[in-house]
């Protein structure tokens, strides 16, 4: 089982990249479960949101505590709350940021992590372009496409059309596809 938590605020799509990526993985046959986790949290408040993917059926009902991905949808995140409680030393982490990952000061949380498993993506600057508004959830979906090899970025773009039709939906995808071009150089 791949489990993911998304860390993020209020308002930056935290919950519904969550389905998204829940239905990504439907479309490629997969099992998959979303789990928000929040109260009654104002704009910009943390929120955080879970999903899990299997080629079996999911039966655990509880929040990821021991995450083989993490997505930071807010860097400034990292001084607020431990993100990285229980994430499994082989861990994932992609973070939204235009930032140098040395410039985030979590050197100590992630030098555990495998070279390479510590992906940054400009997923607001790329929102922001492809969609004028700062919400970098469908964005980070395509770079986790790019990552590793969890989910496809054409069951990303599935998703995506899925939950934003019309125009919105194209432009998400392009925002996606940017995103997942950019993750894969680095």
């Amino acid at each position: 089982m791949f489990q993911i938590r998304i860390h993020g605020r209020g308002g930056q799509g935290v919950v519904s990249a969550a389905e998204m990526l829940s239905i990504a993985a439907f479309k490629e046959g997969r099992h998959a479960q979303a789990v928000p986790s929040f109260g009654s949290e104002r704009m910009g408040a943390p929120v955080v949101a879970y999903v899990r993917i299997d080629d079996q059926p999911i039966e655990l009902r509880e929040p990821v505590l021991d995450p083989d991905l993490l997505i930071v949808q807010d860097p400034t995140l990292f001084h607020a709350i431990d993100l990285f409680t229980g994430l499994r030393d082989d861990g994932w982490v992609l973070i939204n940021t235009s930032k140098a990952v040395e410039a985030l000061r979590i050197d100590e949380a992630i030098e555990r992590l495998p070279q390479g498993h510590v992906v940054t993506v400009a997923a607001t600057e790329l929102a922001m372009k492809h969609l004028g508004r700062p919400t970098p959830n469908t964005v980070l979906l395509g770079a986790l496409a790019a990552m590793n090899r969890e989910i496809e970025i054409e069951a990303v773009c599935s998703a995506i059309r899925t939950k934003f039709s019309g125009e919105v939906g194209e432009a998400n995808v392009v925002a996606a596809r940017a995103a997942y071009d950019q993750a894969l150089t680095v």
